[in-house]
Formats: structure tokens, sequence, C-alpha cells
């Protein structure tokens, strides 16, 4: 089959860390430890397992940051080169998979937790945090914290890949693949908002507005009593969406804390030669992007004894305001398998599963606006696919993706 595979390289991983930044077409060029090659066809010949044919796979953030070396080493120990990547996947069934008959479309929660590693359920497993699962490393599979991560499974950059029937989610017939594509991100989107734990009436700053902090404005709009949600943005179609997706406001990032001053009567202080942070401010700001100045934006913004929530790969940022200002630093990855609603917002929805969810906010007229533009590209022209998604944001397209079928 054909596949796009990263490798380990060292060097490269040094040049993309080092200029990426500056140089995003870097990493689509020399420095970029991707290739395109033609291997086997994953297989794990274990009970429920299966080998699904990919129709369509995202490139998501943490996907350009393991190619750009800005992913911290700390996950070399949760991963397994060479890897086929791609976590974002729509496919269809190869062969009957349990209840799931073959050629049966299909979406991946793609955490390889307990039950996909035929071990006994951990403590996290057991009450269906499986995002949480502390055996990743261990079991028939290779290390890996996901599908797109793992030799063993390969992943949604290549034709074919394998994945266990705890993964799978039917696909109703009144999606398109580009709407399915966004059913991964939403999960962890619904993830992020319940993580936040925002009490009624609760000012939230959402710092991003690319795909995570869009879906995470959704979400904190249709699932918790969040009452006035500013998101910052950087381009004019982001702010169209945000406030489409429920924001209250959107603000650019050099208005915002002037913004949140005004709004939640915080005070200004400018330090020397440090950027200026204020006393008082949002009660819980979510970092949507990862990057050093997002996650800096969410500390300087946010009140005493406030909720700070990692939902980008965070970059290294001054914490001192986490310490001055006594802020709750809440880290949210991917989705659980049973997401727990509490209170009046929970009800029957209580303790279902994030794909669930993310099924129902993917109805939204926006949400269907946002598949409609998905860019898709054949494997083959890989490089173009990761320079569209490295100026996603400033080229108007939220999710760009793989098409492995696509020959053109």
């Amino acid at each position: 089959m054909l596949a796009l595979e990263m490798f380990r390289s060292l060097p490269r991983h040094v040049a993309g860390r080092a200029v990426g930044g500056r140089v995003p077409g870097l990493l689509s060029g020399f420095a970029a430890p991707l290739r395109l090659v033609t291997r086997e066809a994953p297989r794990v010949d274990r009970p429920g397992w299966a080998r699904l044919r990919t129709r369509v796979s995202g490139i998501c953030g943490s996907d350009l940051g393991a190619l750009s070396g800005r992913t911290s080493l700390y996950f070399s120990a949760v991963s397994s080169l060479p890897f086929v990547p791609g976590h974002e996947i729509v496919a269809e069934l190869l062969d009957d998979c349990e209840d799931l008959p073959a050629g049966t479309r299909v979406v991946l929660d793609p955490v390889l937790a307990c039950a996909t590693r035929g071990v006994e359920p951990c403590e996290a497993c057991r009450v269906g945090a499986t995002n949480r699962c502390s055996r990743i490393t261990v079991g028939h599979l290779a290390p890996g914290l996901q599908t797109g991560f793992c030799r063993d499974t390969g992943g949604g950059w290549g034709q074919q890949l394998a994945a266990h029937r705890s993964q799978l989610h039917p696909v109703a017939e009144g999606l398109d693949d580009h709407q399915a594509l966004l059913l991964e991100p939403l999960a962890c989107a619904v993830h992020t908002a319940l993580r936040a734990g925002v009490s009624s009436g609760d000012r939230v700053l959402v710092s991003g507005a690319g795909a995570v902090g869009l879906f995470a404005t959704l979400a904190l709009r249709e699932l918790t009593p969040a009452g006035h949600v500013t998101v910052v943005a950087k381009h004019p179609h982001q702010r169209e969406l945000a406030l489409a997706l429920g924001a209250t406001d959107v603000v650019a990032p050099r208005e915002v804390l002037r913004r949140v001053r005004r709004t939640t009567g915080a005070f200004q202080v400018s330090p020397q030669l440090h950027a200026p942070y204020l006393l008082g401010g949002v009660d819980v700001a979510i970092d949507a992007v990862g990057s050093r100045g997002s996650l800096e934006t969410a500390l300087q913004s946010t009140r005493a004894g406030g909720r700070v929530v990692l939902s980008g790969m965070p970059a290294a940022a001054d914490l001192s305001a986490a310490w001055f200002r006594e802020l709750e630093l809440v880290g949210t990855y991917a989705s659980a398998a049973r997401e727990p609603l509490h209170g009046a917002e929970g009800g029957a929805r209580a303790g279902r599963a994030a794909f669930d969810l993310a099924a129902d906010l993917a109805a939204h007229d926006a949400v269907a606006r946002i598949a409609g533009s998905v860019a898709t590209y054949p494997l083959h022209r890989w490089r173009e696919a990761l320079d569209h998604a490295h100026a996603a944001g400033r080229l108007g397209t939220v999710k760009v993706a793989f098409d492995p079928r696509r020959t053109d």
C-alpha cells in the first residue's frame, strides 16, 4: 500500500525545531522527517481487530508539531517509529468486526487503550477515562498513545490501517465524509469544554480560533452554562465562524487585555521588560493553540484563583502568573469513552461517550460550513498539503486532509 511514513531523524528534528517556526516551508521540504513509501498493509491478528481502507484523514496541529520538532521528547516514550501519521480518520471496514459488517463506514477514537492492547483494564479505563490509560506501552502492540503514532496499527495517512472494535464509531448515513472527519476534533472539544469545569455565568476566554478553538467554543455554548465567551482570532473568517458557533465577542490578539479589562473590570499592570497582565480577568481561559504566546495570553487574562485549560499541545511559557495568582492549570487530552456531565447540564446525557456528544454537535449549521470547506490532497502531493495546513488560518481554511484514494 501507499503511505506517508514518519521516521527517526535527529538532524531533521533539530532543523525543524530551529527554523520551522520562521520558515514553515522547510517542514514540507528537506527538514520534514516524512517520506512517501510503499509498505505492507498493517494487520493485527487478534480478536476484535479488523483492516480498514482510509477514505479521508485530517492534518492536526499535533501532526504538524511532530513534523516540526516542536513536540516535546516527553512523547518519544509513548510512540514507536517509523509510523504512519493520521489520527483523524474516516474509513470503511474491509473485514467484519464483531457486530460491524465489512463495508461499514466508521470514524476512529484513536486512543490505543487497554482494550486494544489485550490487557486487563487499568483503573482509568474501568471508569471510561480511556484517554488516561496507563498501559499505552504494553500488550501486543508497540508503544503508541494513539493510532497515527504506533508502528503496528498504521494511520490515516496511508491507504489502509488496522483498528480495534473499541475504537470504531459507525458514521450516520446523513453525514458525508468531510462532516464525519470533524467528529474526532469535535469529540476532543467536548472533552475540553467539560474538563474546563465552567460554572453558571462564568466568563471564558478561548485563545485561538483554529479547529480546536472553534469547536471548543461550540461545545462551551452547547454543553456548559458559560456566560460571556470571548474568542481570540487572527483572521476574518475565524471571526465569522466563532460568532456563528456561539462566541459573545471576538477580539484580535493585540486587543485581548484591553477588551477583557473592559468586560471584567480588571486592572492592567505593565511590568518592566515584560508583557502587561491583568489583576482580575476571566474565570476560565482555554489555550487552543499551544504556542507560547497563546498560553501566556491565557495566563495573563485570568483572574486570581481562575482556571487555565491546556487544550493545544503546550509550549514553554512563563508560569509566574500560575504561581502568583494561584491559577489552576488543567490539561485536556483527546476524549473519553465516558464523559461525566454533572448537574442540570448533565441529565440524560451524563456518562455519554464524547463521540456521541460530538455527533450531536455535528448537526450545527456552522459545522456544516466548515465541513464544506475541507481541503483534500492525494498522498503524493503531501508537500502541498502540509504547506496548506501550516498556512490554513491565513488561507481561510479550517481543516486540511488527505484522501489516499485520489491519484490526481
